[in-house]
C-alpha cells in the first residue's frame, strides 16, 4: 500500500503521515484508550475545556523526551456533554450510541463523555502522557475505561487474523473519515465509535483453521479475501461491507488493538472505528448483532462478547484549540451538563435505521493532514 506525505510523497505504510493536529497517526506499538464522564458543575466542564485547548502543549512536553516515538492524542467529545462544554451546535449525527439487540447478542451502550486515543512507539510515554493529563483534569471528571493496547505481531487480532486491512488510504481516506461542508457543525471532524470485546480464546482455538476463515472472510495465513456468500450466513467480512443507496461502497478507519493479560486470562479487542458518517458504522454493528438477513447474526459473536460501547465526535484541531477563547460564549452558571441535550446515554432506545444518504466528498487540508483534534509536536 501507498499513501502521500504533505507534500504528496509516497509512504510505505500506505497512512498519511500526521501533521499537527491530525487523527491519522501511524501504527504504533502501544495505544491507551482512555474514556471519561465530566461532572455536572460548570466548574469541572470550564476546567476539562482549558485542558483540551491546552492540550497540544502537553503533548508536546511529553514527546519530547523522543521525538521519533510517534506520540499522539486524538480527542472525541459524546452528545451528553458537548453543548456545554463546546458551546456550539452539535454535529448532525452525534447522539449517544444507541445498543443493538439481536436475537442472541447485544452490543451494549455505556457511558462515556470524553475519549483519549493515545498512541506512541513508547509503553512509557502512553503512561506519562496519560498521567499528566488525569492530574490536569482532576477531580472535574471520572474513569470509566482505561484500556492498554498493543501491537500483536503483524497487525494481527488476538484470534490470529490481520485486522484493519480494508481501512481507506491515500485520497480515499479524508472522503471515509472527514465531515465536509454539508454539515458546518461537523466540519473538519470525525465520528468515532468504540466498543471493547473479550474473547474466549479457548473456544476459538478449538475450531479448524478452515472454520475460523468461514467466520472471519479471510484466510488466516496470508490475508487474502474469501468468495462472499450470496445468500444464508455471511462473513465478518462481508457483514462489515456497506455500501450506500447507489451501491457505492463506504468506508471506515479502524484503529483497533489487542489487548489482555494471560494471567487474568482476559484478552480482547478493543475497536476504534473513525467515520465521516455515524450511520455506516452503526449499520455495521446491526448487520453484525441482528444479521442479514435477520436471524444470521455475525458468527464472531459468538467468539467476541462486547462489553462496552460509546459514540464521540473528534472536532477540527481549529475548534479544539479555540475552546477557552470565544468572549462571545462565556460560561453561564446555569450551562450545566444536565442541561445538554440527550443527557443521559440512550440505553434503552432502539437503533435508529442506518440510511442516510452519503454526503459529496471531503478534501484533506492544504497540507495534507486530515486536520482533526488530534495532536502531536
Amino acid at each position: 500500500m501507498a499513501g502521500s506525505d504533505a507534500d504528496g510523497a509516497t509512504t510505505a505504510s500506505g497512512r498519511v503521515p500526521i501533521e499537527p493536529q491530525s487523527i491519522d497517526a501511524p501504527l504504533t506499538q502501544s495505544a491507551v484508550f482512555l474514556v471519561l464522564t465530566v461532572g455536572d458543575d460548570p466548574g469541572a466542564v470550564a476546567q476539562v475545556r482549558d485542558v483540551l485547548a491546552g492540550l497540544d502543549e502537553l503533548v508536546k512536553t511529553v514527546s519530547f523526551r523522543d521525538l521519533s516515538s510517534a506520540l499522539t492524542c486524538t480527542v472525541a467529545i459524546g452528545a451528553r456533554v458537548w453543548p456545554a462544554l463546546v458551546r456550539r451546535p452539535m454535529p448532525a449525527e452525534l447522539h449517544p450510541f444507541r445498543p443493538v439487540r439481536g436475537s442472541t447478542h447485544t452490543a451494549p451502550s455505556t457511558p462515556g463523555d470524553l475519549l483519549f486515543h493515545i498512541r506512541a512507539d513508547r509503553r512509557d510515554l502512553c503512561f506519562e502522557f496519560e498521567r499528566i493529563l488525569l492530574d490536569q483534569l482532576g477531580a472535574a471528571v471520572t474513569v470509566v475505561d482505561e484500556t492498554i493496547g498493543f501491537r500483536y505481531f503483524d497487525v494481527r487480532d488476538l484470534l490470529g487474523f490481520v485486522d484493519g486491512t480494508a481501512n481507506p488510504v491515500g485520497r480515499e481516506l479524508p472522503e471515509s473519515t472527514i465531515v465536509g461542508p454539508e454539515d458546518p457543525a461537523g466540519e473538519g471532524g470525525s465520528y468515532v465509535v468504540v466498543q471493547k470485546y473479550t474473547h474466549p480464546i479457548e473456544a476459538w482455538r478449538a475450531l479448524s483453521t478452515e472454520q475460523q476463515e468461514a467466520i472471519i472472510g479471510r484466510t488466516k495465513a496470508d490475508n487474502i479475501e474469501l468468495d462472499d456468500a450470496v445468500s444464508g450466513q455471511k462473513s465478518h467480512k462481508t457483514l462489515n461491507t456497506i455500501t450506500d443507496d447507489s451501491g457505492e461502497e463506504v468506508d471506515i478507519l479502524r484503529d483497533n488493538m489487542p489487548f489482555g493479560s494471560p494471567a487474568s486470562g482476559e484478552f480482547g479487542t478493543y475497536f476504534i472505528g473513525y467515520s465521516r458518517r455515524l450511520w455506516v458504522i452503526e449499520r455495521m454493528l446491526e448487520r453484525m448483532f441482528i444479521g442479514d438477513p435477520p436471524g444470521l447474526h455475525d458468527r464472531i459473536l459468538d467468539f467476541s462478547t462486547a462489553l462496552t460501547g460509546s459514540t464521540f465526535f473528534a472536532p477540527s484541531a481549529d475548534l479544539l484549540a479555540s475552546l477557552d477563547d470565544d468572549p462571545a460564549a462565556a460560561d453561564d452558571a446555569s450551562a450545566t451538563v444536565n442541561d445538554s441535550p440527550d443527557a443521559a446515554t440512550d440505553t434503552d432506545a432502539a437503533p435508529a435505521p442506518a440510511s442516510a444518504p452519503p454526503p459529496g466528498p471531503a478534501s484533506a487540508a492544504p497540507d495534507g493532514s486530515l486536520g482533526l483534534g488530534s495532536l502531536r509536536p
